[in-house]
């Protein structure tokens, strides 16, 4: 999988909703209506990570839940993180 460059990265953000760069990471925060439901969806996220063999860092903070992706074993972001960020958008 091959590094995006900084044309290809901007051009993924602007199909997605809500989700910014912070150097090679993309992130964003959920709002759910009370802690079950934060950790329902990420229990959600969990599974499509799984599947994906792609996983973001994630955080709880009650009904926020805060996600970062970034592929790390290529040192960036990648088509990867875009694909996985839309598959999280759909199930919220």
């Amino acid at each position: 999988m091959a590094l995006l460059s900084e044309v290809q990265i901007r051009d993924r953000l602007d199909e997605l909703n809500g989700w910014g760069l912070e150097g090679d990471t993309i992130r964003k925060t959920y709002t759910l209506d009370s802690f079950p439901e934060a950790v329902a969806f990420v229990n959600r996220v969990a599974e499509m990570a799984q599947q994906a063999d792609h996983h973001p860092d994630i955080d709880i903070r009650y009904d926020r839940v805060g996600l970062a992706l970034s592929t790390h074993s290529q040192g960036g972001l990648t088509d990867l993180d875009f694909d996985l960020a839309r598959k999280i958008d759909a199930v919220r």
